[in-house]
């Protein structure tokens, strides 16, 4: 996926916005803010990625120095 957002990105800045009608430039707001969004959603699972492998170590821990859950 970072290839494809790579490349939109690079898409996107290389566009001459000075060549564009005003429904071009529009769409193209539209893009770069789909694209900030797609941008945050990957924050966003990264961070819970990362969340989970905290609780995953917690429990794992949990298991092994306490004998099983109950």
């Amino acid at each position: 996926m970072a290839d494809t957002v790579t490349e939109t990105v690079e898409l996107l800045y290389s566009i001459d916005q000075q060549n564009l009608t005003v429904d071009q430039q529009i769409a193209l707001a539209q893009a770069y803010a789909s694209l900030a969004q797609a941008e945050r959603l990957e924050l966003i699972q990264q961070r819970l990625y990362n969340i989970q492998q905290v609780i995953s170590r917690w429990a794992m821990h949990a298991t092994t120095a306490d004998g099983p859950a109950r």
